[in-house]
């Protein structure tokens, strides 16, 4: 009854492998932005940023003179500040759009005191004449803003490109994943995996992606190429979130403990007793890897790991009510028996088995349970009512 039971815990646990990622390959910014003049704020003026393509972003200045745009593509961007009549206040052809060191916002500072707007209208010398020795482009502040060749915006331009079409490619697998149709999944996540094999979150899509499609193989190889692309990231990048080491951290004990579902399913159980040892060490939520370590070992024959590995799992989330169930089930088969047919359980056995009662009282072992408790000689002592009554 024991083992059988402990079986059908771990073939619920087998298919929670979590909700579908977020992923997004970075292209683009959330600008936000002053406008001053000699160092006060100008409200109420418009802002637009016109890019290589002709695309443009127009902004209005609130009343501390702040702006503020997202989704703008990284790349160079020709800058134009408007009054609310219509006045031309500042104009500059090269700004660049790109990341900060700590984030993906980039920073766009402008006092419009510091150049005057170019214009080829009125005579030299006037007001709207591009002053004499310069060149009809403001800069801003020396070295503030950098100038670059047409190579090197071309290769900027074939980035934003590039990435575009990872994003593309990237929305068709997600939607795949979330609408559980993981045979047209598998060739646009690999198509990802072709583009970048580093980044794990391809990997691990295409592991759950194949664990979904029963072929256990397939994902035991996809989780270790992602949990080793993961380990190898050391660098943190702020345009790319599989860097991000909290993210990184969780991935990896999701990647693990699905791999150990994985080998589960092949019967490889050391295997995937290793693995889940693994998760659990690296899981920030590790109660299910702890839990399917727990089963796990029952079923190899090692009751003392299994017994550890369930008092983890509880220590880790106290109101796992199978945990309970196992650990009670692992003491019943401790048990011992004296001349006269008396069964006498280990200490902790009767608080493990009524713990989950109190948890699961209409649960899918509450009888096997209640069974347990009466062979032991102890009574039922939650007073938890069953659900809906």
């Amino acid at each position: 009854m024991k083992k059988h039971l402990i079986f059908t815990a771990i073939a619920v646990l087998l298919f929670t492998l979590g909700s579908v990622p977020m992923w997004v390959q970075t292209v683009s910014a959330q600008v936000e932005g002053t406008v001053t003049e000699a160092g006060k704020p100008l409200p109420g003026v418009s802002v637009t940023l016109t890019s290589q393509t002709g695309r443009t972003f127009k902004m209005k200045t609130d009343k501390n003179g702040k702006f503020s745009a997202v989704g703008v593509p990284y790349g160079i961007y020709e800058v134009e500040i408007v009054s609310s009549s219509g006045e031309k206040l500042f104009h500059r052809k090269q700004t660049e759009v790109q990341p900060s060191t700590s984030s993906s916002v980039s920073k766009m500072d402008i006092d419009i005191s510091e150049k005057k707007p170019e214009s080829s209208a009125g005579p030299a010398g006037q007001p709207g004449q591009t002053p004499p020795g310069q060149t009809g482009e403001t800069t801003g502040k020396p070295g503030q803003q950098p100038k670059y060749t047409k190579e090197q915006i071309e290769e900027i331009k074939k980035q934003n490109e590039k990435a575009q079409n990872t994003n593309t490619i990237i929305k068709q697998a997600l939607d795949a994943m979330n609408a559980k149709n993981w045979q047209e999944a598998v060739p646009l996540l690999q198509q990802l995996v072709a583009i970048d094999p580093n980044n794990w979150q391809y990997q691990q899509g295409l592991g759950n992606s194949y664990f979904n499609l029963q072929q256990w193989d397939q994902a035991v190889d996809a989780y270790g190429k992602g949990i080793q692309a993961a380990e190898n990231t050391t660098t943190v990048d702020p345009k790319n979130p599989a860097t991000d080491p909290v993210k990184k951290k969780a991935g990896l004990g999701q990647m693990l403990t699905n791999q150990g579902n994985a080998y589960l399913k092949l019967h490889k159980n050391k295997e995937a007793v290793d693995a889940y040892t693994k998760a659990a060490a690296m899981d920030p939520n590790p109660a299910t890897a702890y839990f399917n370590l727990c089963a796990t070992q029952y079923n190899t024959g090692n009751v003392d790991g299994a017994l550890q590995a369930c008092d983890k799992a509880i220590a880790a989330d106290p109101n796992k009510a199978d945990a309970y169930f196992i650990k009670g089930s692992l003491l019943v088969g401790s048990s011992t028996m004296d001349k006269e047919g008396k069964m006498t359980a280990p200490p902790g056995t009767s608080e493990a088995l009524n713990k989950y009662l109190e948890l699961a009282p209409d649960g899918p072992h509450a009888n096997d349970v209640k069974q347990m408790l009466a062979a032991i000689g102890s009574k039922v002592e939650t007073t938890y009512k069953k659900r809906g009554k």
